[in-house]
């Protein structure tokens, strides 16, 4: 169990490609994982769908690389044994590193977990109050695929706008006085867009990427969000746009 909530903890935080530090912060109803990246151009919350009892406390898991390559080893089968342990200087009951064994142990590997002073300071928690969210949707495996198709097409594009037109979610790259593309990421929304804003094209492809059910937010506001749920967690980017 400990392992698949690792793995997809990982996949959806360090496999967005700007994220390597999360915050967690556990109780015994419930556990939170937070990240947000250094320009604050994505803040992520995350929540288990079963709070997991080892990870109670406040602290931080460093390095995602390094547990992701500790996780991909194939010498950690499902007989291996993975725990978190206790036990630092200043708090003996302090959450200190997950512990990894095989199961006649030949082979063990610890992960350090950083204490929570340190990443307090590190990861600041990012209120979000709230807004009214202008469009909503559920994207569809077309709407993706034309977005990687058009972005391909306009790679030296860091950044994408949206529109609503008669009813059609519309996505525009570039300039159209240079190179410049569009077109329909979806049809039959509803509410409108009085606003047009510009979101990050990496971040959002590879949120879109991630596995799990997705659903996304837009804002005249100028923030973004889209939920996947994973099946084990409820994961939620927000994304501020650009002017």
């Amino acid at each position: 169990m400990i392992k698949d909530i690792l793995h997809d903890l990982t996949q959806h935080t360090h496999g967005l490609g700007v994220i390597d530090l999360v915050k967690v912060v556990g109780t015994a109803t419930e556990t939170q994982i937070f990240a947000v990246t250094e320009d604050k151009d994505l803040i992520v919350y995350g929540t288990l769908k079963n709070p997991l009892v080892d990870f109670i406390g406040t602290f931080g898991m460093p390095n995602l690389a390094k547990l992701k390559t500790i996780l991909s080893l194939p010498v950690f089968d499902d007989t291996s044994v993975i725990k978190v342990t206790h036990g630092k200087r200043d708090d003996p009951a302090a959450l200190d590193s997950i512990h990894f064994e095989t199961k006649v142990l030949d082979f063990i590997t610890d992960y350090r977990l950083m204490a929570q002073s340190a990443i307090e300071d590190k990861v600041k928690n990012v209120t979000f109050k709230g807004t009214t969210w202008n469009v909503e949707l559920e994207p569809t495996v077309l709407g993706i695929q034309r977005l990687k198709m058009q972005a391909s097409a306009n790679s030296e594009e860091s950044h994408f706008t949206t529109k609503i037109e008669k009813g059609e979610l519309k996505v525009y790259f570039g300039d159209p006085s240079t190179h410049s593309g569009n077109f329909v990421f979806q049809s039959g929304i509803t509410g409108n867009l009085a606003k047009t804003w510009a979101w990050p094209v990496k971040i959002f492809l590879s949120i879109m990427d991630l596995p799990g059910d997705k659903h996304i937010s837009f804002a005249d506001a100028g923030v973004a969000e889209i939920t996947v749920d994973s099946g084990l967690a409820v994961w939620r980017y927000l994304l501020p746009a650009y002017k």
